[in-house]
């Protein structure tokens, strides 16, 4: 059996996978919650960990008691507070994100940031969702079935307005276009309620709940924006927008 010795202590094969395990284990749950609201909860956690240590070094009986039992629950607490990451970071385990990449073509791509572009400076709303891994499924069942080839005078034609389709969202899967007037699940944030429209509100919460991308055309100001992870990245020219969109693709 294969073993290393430092010192006094015996390190088995066993060992040394267990540990690459648990350390792959950590930094994918690093990544899964950088940059969210969930690295407030965790620093408040963080801080009662230390409330509860000083709590019995001082001999603050009642706090270190409470505390204790607050702590002693804190599987069924992180559970509550997370719940939202953890139904995403499962689904995107299911979808094999670990291992799997868009199936976009760069045709598409090309295609797509033009007819955006196009629908920007006529001021034409529009909202199109990028699956990626995440199946939007139930999405797609919420809105009117279309299931065509994409292309940009059929993305355009779509959210000409007036027509019966242009409100709601597209949802674009590989080089097909599987619906359009979906509903999407907002944002629910009191800044985004008060900051964006309906259209970016929508787009921030799907990519909030899934790992799509969703791109946003304001027919207000003839802005292009793109959400990611439930960020919005706003004001992009054709040359941002394409780079944007490459970079997210691939990720």
């Amino acid at each position: 059996m294969l073993q290393l010795s430092l010192g006094d202590m015996q390190i088995s094969w066993r060992d040394i996978i267990d540990i690459l395990i648990v350390a792959y284990l950590f930094y994918r749950l690093i990544l899964l919650v950088k940059g969210t609201r969930a690295v407030s909860v965790i620093y408040g956690l963080i801080l009662v960990l230390i409330a509860y240590y000083a709590a019995g070094q001082l001999g603050l009986y009642t706090l270190h008691w409470l505390l204790a039992n607050f702590l002693g629950s804190i599987f069924l607490v992180v559970i509550i507070l997370f719940q939202r990451d953890i139904r995403k970071a499962l689904a995107a385990m299911g979808a094999g994100r670990l291992w799997r990449r868009s199936n976009v073509e760069k045709e598409v791509l090309d295609e797509l940031v033009l007819a955006l572009v196009q629908m920007a400076r006529k001021k034409i709303g529009a909202l199109v969702v990028i699956e990626k891994n995440m199946h939007l499924g139930d999405i797609i069942e919420r809105g009117v079935e279309v299931k065509a080839k994409f292309s940009r005078e059929l993305l355009q034609t779509i959210f000409y307005p007036g027509t019966p389709l242009h409100d709601g969202a597209v949802i674009l899967r590989g080089d097909c276009i599987e619906a359009a007037a979906c509903i999407l699940p907002l944002a629910i944030s009191l800044k985004h309620r008060c900051e964006r429209g309906t259209r970016h509100r929508a787009a921030m919460g799907i990519t909030e709940e899934t790992d799509a991308i969703a791109v946003v055309v304001s027919e207000e100001r003839g802005t292009i924006s793109v959400a990611i992870g439930g960020k919005l990245t706003s004001s992009l020219d054709e040359i941002r927008l394409r780079r944007v969109l490459t970079a997210a693709w691939e990720k």
